[in-house]
């Protein structure tokens, strides 16, 4: 499917010409930086030097000083603490973390994480329950909680507090719990409104730590539980979330926990320099593996562990949920490809919306993932589970999914989520009238151009731009993720150097050698899934190459390489 290539307005030329000549960056890098929002040299600086100090302070937080009063009176009482956390990435560094660090200072603390399949997400009733079986009085929820009304006055009535730290929105109503922290609540003033879950942990911990004079360096001890929270949860990674990915990535490249040294072991990538996408592509799914296939709760046995061989035999066995997902992953991804593939009615909507009741509820959100970068459509997978229909749904760019879904409410037994991705469950003999449904609201809501897949362009350069100082300057805009994405550029009338080669077991991909008629450098790049262009590319006609630039691991003496996404010939 052809891809739009759209190039990002120019900032304010003022600002743009000012913040090019901070510390001689050049006119293309100052424009990087105006297009992220930055005005000034001051905060140029602190963007490229992300620092503790320029941490919020955490009682900026409504509700935190109710919080650490309530754990600073649990620990003086001896109370049985238990640290509950949603069973994804998010929600198990979450435990991780809080349970890691307050075990510190009580020894009465456990923690809990619900299965995904018999308790399904947020808080459960059966936890309650066993709470008070196991004389539990204060229950820390981590990654949700924050519409748990109900289930928060079950609680209570059995003299169970709780403390909420979420970073979803709320409700019309607040649950009755100790305290709400939550940046996103309507009353709370926090500055930063984008905070993971495990984020939203680590400023409780953060005012527990200040309020009892803790040294910081108790508490950044598990910032990389931090940072692969936000790079998993796919949250902002800008303020105080770049602030905390950044410390977080440094103590993962340095001296990581044990739980987490041992995935990166077993994830083949021990020995070089990590970055963001390491934690979404390698650490990231492994972690989410347990709670797909196994139990989410393997997976923070193995972030609190601090013996090395016995993380490194869990981290064997979530490594195989891992394998396990995968060919799940695989096997659904193309029984759903044959099925849209052998019914033409299904290829021409602008919908995708498929039942098959075997289907593992633990992948479909990934099945969807895929389905909608292929037909680039809202796309909704559905499984059974429990007697009901239960499903998750994922968007294109642009175009809000979960009121397309709030169109279709009364055919629902439950639904929640955001604009990108959601959930949803139904009973079976509403499945056809919601496929039905779903294809009319959003045949009637969505634009043509949301339907083309587009690539933002922060650039147009020449291969001669691409200088070591240039890239030195480039590195410095790590981490990068939501709100500061890799720079993508673009380059008109390039040509084959006359080396560019197929490569991969297939001959899929390209490896390119590429120079400019304006110029005799020579830059190398790799162009995965283009293999099928080469007789093209090698016929001396000149093309466009949209790329993000890369360190190469391999090439010493040219340590530069051009990661091409997408090439576009004359018309």
């Amino acid at each position: 499917m052809e891809k739009r290539w759209c190039i990002k307005e120019n900032p304010d030329p003022d600002v743009e010409a000012e913040l090019s000549v901070f510390e001689d960056i050049g006119p293309i890098l100052g424009r990087l930086l105006a297009q992220r929002g930055i005005k000034s040299h001051e905060e140029a600086r602190a963007f490229f030097n992300p620092h503790i100090s320029d941490l919020n302070d955490p009682f900026l937080m409504k509700d935190m000083r109710e919080a650490v009063e309530r754990i600073e009176t649990a620990i003086r009482k001896n109370e049985n603490i238990l640290i509950y956390g949603d069973y994804d990435v998010d929600g198990t560094t979450s435990v991780a973390l809080v349970y890691s660090f307050l075990k510190e200072f009580h020894s009465r603390i456990d923690y809990y994480i619900p299965d995904r399949y018999e308790e399904g997400y947020g808080i459960s009733l059966k936890s309650i329950d066993q709470a008070e079986e196991n004389g539990v009085s204060l229950v820390i929820a981590l990654d949700c909680g924050i519409k748990a009304v109900a289930k928060i006055e079950y609680a209570r009535k059995k003299g169970i507090d709780f403390i909420i730290c979420d970073h979803h929105t709320p409700g019309e109503e607040l649950p009755g719990a100790v305290a709400c922290l939550d940046p996103k609540r309507a009353d709370c003033t926090y500055p930063e409104k984008d905070l993971s879950g495990c984020g939203v942990g680590f400023k409780l911990l953060q005012a527990f730590a200040m309020h009892r004079g803790v040294p910081e360096d108790l508490l950044f001890r598990y910032i990389d539980l931090v940072a692969v929270s936000i790079a998993s949860d796919i949250v902002p990674i800008t303020g105080e979330n770049r602030i905390l990915a950044d410390m977080g990535l440094k103590k993962l490249n340095e001296n990581p926990g044990t739980g987490l040294k041992s995935i990166i072991r077993v994830a083949g990538i021990k020995g070089r320099e990590l970055n963001i996408s390491d934690i979404i592509f390698r650490i990231g799914p492994r972690i989410n593996a347990a709670g797909r296939i196994e139990s989410g709760k393997d997976a923070v046995k193995l972030l609190v562990s601090d013996d090395e061989n016995l993380a490194y035999g869990m981290s064997r066995t979530i490594n195989q949920c891992n394998e396990t997902r995968k060919d799940l992953d695989r096997n659904i991804t193309n029984e759903a490809l044959r099925l849209i593939a052998t019914d033409q009615a299904m290829k021409n909507r602008k919908t995708t919306v498929l039942f098959q009741p075997e289907w593992h509820k633990g992948v479909i959100g990934i099945v969807a993932s895929r389905l909608t970068e292929t037909y680039y459509r809202p796309t909704v997978i559905l499984t059974k589970s429990k007697g009901l229909i239960t499903g998750s749904a994922r968007s294109v760019d642009g175009y809000n999914l979960y009121q397309a879904i709030e169109a279709c409410q009364d055919l629902l037994e439950n639904f929640g989520g955001h604009p990108y991705a959601a959930g949803l469950t139904l009973k079976p003999e509403n499945i056809e009238a919601f496929a039905e449904r779903f294809e009319q609201v959003v045949s009637q809501t969505i634009l043509p151009a949301q339907m083309i897949p587009r690539i933002e362009v922060d650039a147009e350069i020449s291969l001669k731009d691409i200088t070591p100082e240039f890239f030195y300057h480039l590195k410095r805009f790590h981490p990068y993720g939501p709100g500061n994405l890799k720079p993508v550029f673009v380059t008109r009338n390039v040509y084959d150097f006359g080396t560019t080669k197929v490569v991969g077991r297939e001959k899929e991909h390209l490896k390119l050698e590429l120079i400019e008629s304006t110029s005799p450098k020579i830059l190398k790049g790799i162009a995965f899934g283009k293999g099928h262009l080469l007789k093209k590319i090698k016929s001396s006609q000149p093309f466009d190459i949209c790329y993000t630039i890369e360190e190469s691991l391999y090439d010493t003496h040219l340590p530069l390489q051009l990661m091409v996404v997408d090439i576009k010939f004359g018309k």
